[in-house]
């Protein structure tokens, strides 16, 4: 479909709302941009705009009243899609077996940017596809409507264009916007995005619109405020599993497992059996689990990786190297959440540099 111009979301909004979805969107809320359901347009974030660094994250006042100029906050979609936690099934005394009534809600997800929209498409991937898939998570993404954001204003820590992943959004979403001054120009990826389109009031984009739109994308492209080093990263992990180089990360990473909790493609989970006082009535619960806990490697006699340097590049070596034998691709994205929410400000991007200086490549 043509590009349309819409004036603002607040029927964008209401028409996904009456179509059953619930519609999860960016907010502002204790002290950050965090994502939540919306039940108007209204409680879109519009003037605010986020600083963020190695280990830092603040919200500012924008001179305008731009709703999604701003960078990655705190969650990702992975938190609707790949829950933290999650009842598996449940036994009583008695033997009897119940598994977890789990409905799968609608999920229509507005202002995803296409790092994110990118980490979806690698949940589809790792989750949805295989021999056994989670079936929790096929549920979820087929009944998902994806409304993307094009972004303009990247962050001081965003490096999608390194990962080949932004500013513009790919490929897989229903709808995708781009604000511009007053309004947004939309377009239609989907049949289901196109029908939803034609039930709100748009009109055509002209030419200056679209090129408009160009040149933001273009402008965006080299305001990264970071870049991952140009080389392979797959053979430069490889190599590198001797470097004194993770000695030093180690020395400054508390094996906190942030940086996995934010990142919007970590899937790894755990389980755990809990029971009442009694003892009579049992659950499992699925949740998120992290290379950087001690016990994630555990086998009889110990952890395979007891100290923090081994972890660490497990994480990191997983996430740009081996993920490519897995999955056929990297596990980064690029959004910069690892090193804004690391609280010691650990830069994967730098870390990664250093590799690849002291590899000479």
């Amino acid at each position: 479909m043509s590009q349309v111009i819409v004036d603002d979301l607040s029927a964008l909004v209401e028409v996904l709302i009456e179509d059953g979805y619930q519609v999860i969107g960016p907010t502002k809320s204790d002290s950050a941009i965090q994502l939540a359901e919306l039940t108007d347009a209204g409680q879109l974030p519009a003037g605010w705009g986020v600083e963020t660094g190695p280990g830092y994250y603040r919200l500012r006042r924008r001179d305008d009243d731009a709703i999604f100029a701003h960078s990655a906050g705190p969650q990702s979609w992975k938190t609707f899609l790949h829950p933290s936690r999650r009842k598996l099934w449940s036994t009583d005394g008695n033997g009897s077996f119940r598994p977890a009534d789990e409905e799968a809600p609608r999920y229509a997800l507005l202002g995803v940017r296409g790092c994110d929209l990118a980490a979806i498409g690698k949940l589809r991937d790792v989750l949805g596809g295989g021999r056994h898939p989670d079936g929790s998570f096929q549920a979820r993404h087929q009944s998902l409507f994806v409304v993307a954001v094009n972004c303009t204003e990247p962050g001081e820590v965003c490096f999608c264009v390194s990962m080949g992943t932004g500013p513009a959004a790919g490929p897989g979403a229903d709808l995708t916007l781009t604000e511009m001054t007053g309004h947004f120009l939309v377009e239609a990826g989907t049949d289901a995005g196109h029908d939803l389109l034609a039930r709100i009031e748009h009109r055509d984009a002209s030419v200056a619109d679209t090129n408009a739109v160009s040149a933001a994308m273009d402008a965006a492209a080299q305001q990264m405020g970071r870049a991952m080093p140009e080389v392979d990263l797959r053979a430069l992990l490889a190599g590198s599993r001797e470097s004194s180089h993770w000695a030093d990360v180690a020395e400054r990473c508390l094996t906190c497992g942030n940086c996995t909790m934010v990142c919007p493609t970590c899937f790894c989970t755990t389980t755990e059996d809990v029971t009442d006082l009694t003892g009579d009535h049992a659950e499992r619960w699925q949740r998120w689990s992290s290379c950087f806990e001690l016990d994630f490697s555990s086998v009889h006699g110990g952890s395979v990786r007891s100290s923090g340097e081994s972890r660490y590049r497990q994480w990191i070596t997983h996430k740009l190297g081996t993920w490519h034998d897995q999955f056929g691709a990297s596990g980064c994205v690029g959004c910069g959440r690892c090193i804004a929410w690391c609280p010691v400000g650990i830069d994967l991007t730098e870390e990664v540099g250093r590799l690849a200086e002291s590899a000479d490549v």
